[in-house]
């Protein structure tokens, strides 16, 4: 089902499938955008509507992980010490929001993701990451208007203790709707004070008031970027914690606008993905595109779609081929 078909939808038929198509980073292409390289309209697989929405507020557990010694290539701080980051995102139960949420089987498909970070073992050292949705866009605005739902606090719970198995980073993916991306994050500052746990942020799903998810791309700016950098920064410095990852997705130059504003902070790590869709050549060419912009601090990730990148370009790239690009980051939906 492609974004366009969501405008033909309406309630909990609507929610749902919005949720199906808001992987992390997105992968589809709004109404109004389909001319951009490397984009398509492509379908996801809806979420199982057996599984509850979840709550609007996340809630903490009881009792949090133990600590690990992570002892990882790149010790606590893995961006700062040289090492690539590469893994996979998803959402329990939600197969079409990445791979990590195939079959619900969050052990197996660890052990799948592990097999394939093996495969860029190389001249830095490798840190799995494990791409958590936590803020969900929806089609529908829900009691407070913001076209967004937060997960419950044990799954978070659940995923760190699997990162933690895997010696792997977690990384908390939020989609905002219509709320702002400083409050979503401070929201989970309870998973945040731990020290291998980090954001990613959509800001294609980050829209303005009047505007839709899935109607429109929505974008973010280099200040409200900010915003969350000087948060962290000050979480980081407050609780004594290792250096905390920061990933933005961009799949085009507008969706994060003034750029040039955007800034460094002690203690936190800046990486741009770039989430282009379609054949090698075409993604190589957003990549071009899209890393024109980018401020020196910032480090460049890259993602790859197992599906759209097939449907649209015949194939997915090799390891081989994303590591000429030599991105610090590499993510699989």
């Amino acid at each position: 089902m492609d974004r366009r078909h969501l405008l033909t939808l309406t309630g909990s038929s609507a929610l749902g499938a919005a949720a199906a198509l808001a992987g992390c980073g997105g992968s589809s292409t709004p109404e109004h955008g389909s001319s951009v390289k490397g984009r398509s309209t492509a379908t996801r697989s809806p979420v199982p509507t057996a599984s509850p929405a979840p709550p609007s507020s996340p809630s903490a557990p009881s009792s949090p992980a133990s600590t690990p010694s992570f002892d990882t290539p790149g010790g606590m701080t893995p961006l700062s010490s040289g090492a690539r980051l590469v893994g996979w995102c998803g959402h329990p139960g939600a197969p079409g929001q990445g791979r990590l949420g195939v079959g619900n089987d969050l052990a197996a498909r660890t052990t799948e993701m592990l097999a394939l970070t093996r495969q860029y073992a190389g001249a830095k050292p490798v840190v799995p990451v494990m791409e958590l949705i936590v803020t969900t866009v929806h089609a529908t605005p829900g009691a407070d208007g913001t076209y967004r739902t937060r997960i419950d606090g044990a799954v978070i719970d659940q995923w760190l203790a699997m990162a933690r198995r895997r010696r792997a980073l977690l990384l908390l993916n939020i989609q905002p709707g219509r709320a702002r991306f400083i409050d979503e994050v401070r929201a989970y500052e309870r998973w945040l004070e731990e020290p291998d746990v980090g954001v990613a942020l959509d800001p294609e799903w980050s829209v303005q008031p009047g505007q839709v998810p899935g109607r429109v791309f929505g974008h973010t700016t280099g200040a409200e970027l900010n915003l969350v950098g000087q948060y962290l920064s000050a979480l980081v410095s407050r609780r004594g914690l290792p250096e905390k990852v920061a990933v933005f997705h961009q799949l085009n130059p507008g969706v994060v606008r003034q750029e040039s504003t955007l800034r460094p902070y002690p203690g936190m790590a800046w990486v741009k993905s770039v989430d282009g869709i379609g054949s090698p050549g075409a993604k190589v060419a957003t990549w071009k595109r899209v890393t024109a912009t980018t401020p020196d601090f910032v480090r460049l990730g890259f993602k790859l779609f197992y599906q759209e990148d097939v449907k649209t370009g015949g194939r997915l790239m090799t390891p081989a081929e994303v590591l000429a690009l030599d991105p610090v980051y590499v993510m699989y939906e």
